[in-house]
């Protein structure tokens, strides 16, 4: 049997029901039945898994590369982005300094 009639399968395993799928290996193997025996012989036995998945490479749909600048982002709404919120302890503290002094103040009558 020449390599002309093997195909090669990406294994992906999920270790519990709430746990995302995990790219671990590919193999080669002529048809799916066989790159599933495989998977399991070559991954259960080294650790627990709850899903296995075994997908044939050509069936998996990727961008090419001169598409990928479609990827980025049309907008421009780095509102919604959380990077804004990482000073806001130190904001905080400066407004309640503030106050603070201005408590200060006004309890001595100035």
């Amino acid at each position: 049997m020449s390599n002309e009639n093997f195909f090669i399968y990406e294994v992906f395993s999920q270790k519990s029901v709430n746990a995302p799928f995990v790219q671990q290996f590919s193999l080669l193997a002529p048809n799916k039945e066989v790159a599933l025996s495989m998977a399991r012989e070559n991954f259960l036995r080294r650790e627990p898994c709850f899903n296995l998945w075994v997908v044939k490479r050509d069936d998996i749909f990727g961008l090419p590369p001169e598409e990928r600048p479609f990827l980025e982002r049309l907008d421009n709404k780095s509102y919604r982005e959380t990077k804004g919120y990482g000073d806001l302890q130190s904001r905080w503290r400066h407004h309640r300094e503030q106050y603070e002094e201005k408590q200060k103040h006004a309890g001595n009558g100035s």
